[in-house]
C-alpha cells in the first residue's frame, strides 16, 4: 500500500469517525431530602405505625424488573407524588428475591427457592409475583389492596390518593374515584 493511499484512508477514517456525534449519558436529577420520598423497611413502618398511625405503601420491585427501574427514575421522584406519600404514607421498598429473613407482624418470612422470592412477598402479592407490584395497608396493618403493573406520575398519584383519603372504605371503585378526580398542583 502506497503512503498516499494509507494517508487519504486515514484522513477519511478521521473525517468518517471525528463528524460522529458523541452521545452523553443524561445527567441524573439531583434532589434534596423534601423531594425524595422516605423509605423504609417494612419493620421500620410496622415500629412507626405503632407511635403515629399511617397507611403504608408498599413497593415491591426485583433487581432484574425494568419497569421498577423506571418507576423509580420517574413516578418516585414526581413531585406530586413524592409529597403525597411522605405526608400520607409510611413508604417501604421491598425487593421480592430478598433472602433475608423479615419479620412483620410478629412473624418471620423466609426466602422461599421454590417461589424464587420472599414469603412475604408472596403472601402480599397472593402468589401472583409481577414486578412491580404495590401494595396498600391500612393502619394496622391490613392489605387494603395489592396493583400490579407501571404507573406513571400522574397515574400513581390518583391510585395514592384514592387510598389515601380512604376512597375504598365507601366502596367507591377505582374507576368511578378517576371521574371525579382533580390532580393537586
Amino acid at each position: 500500500m502506497s503512503f498516499i493511499k494509507f494517508t487519504s484512508l486515514a484522513s477519511a477514517l478521521l473525517l468518517i469517525f471525528g463528524f460522529i456525534p458523541k452521545f452523553e449519558k443524561p445527567q441524573e436529577i439531583r434532589l434534596s431530602n423534601e423531594d425524595k420520598i422516605e423509605w423504609m423497611t417494612i419493620e421500620q413502618a410496622e415500629e412507626a405505625c405503632k407511635k403515629t398511625p399511617k397507611k403504608i405503601f408498599i413497593d415491591v420491585y426485583t433487581d432484574w424488573c425494568g419497569w421498577c427501574k423506571k418507576m423509580d427514575k420517574t413516578t418516585f421522584v414526581d413531585p406530586a407524588v413524592v409529597k403525597y406519600i411522605n405526608q400520607e404514607f409510611y413508604a417501604v421498598k421491598m425487593d421480592a428475591e430478598d433472602k433475608n429473613n423479615i419479620i412483620f407482624k410478629n412473624k418471620v418470612f423466609k426466602y422461599n427457592p421454590q417461589n424464587q422470592a420472599n414469603e412475604l412477598a408472596v403472601m402480599m402479592l397472593n402468589g401472583q409475583m409481577s414486578y412491580p407490584s404495590t401494595v396498600y395497608l391500612d393502619e394496622k396493618l391490613n392489605v387494603i389492596q395489592t396493583m400490579g403493573g407501571y404507573l406513571d406520575g400522574k397515574q400513581f398519584n390518583m391510585v395514592l390518593h384514592y387510598f389515601g383519603q380512604g376512597a375504598y372504605k365507601k366502596k367507591k371503585s377505582l374507576e368511578d374515584f378517576k371521574k371525579d378526580y382533580k390532580e393537586e398542583l
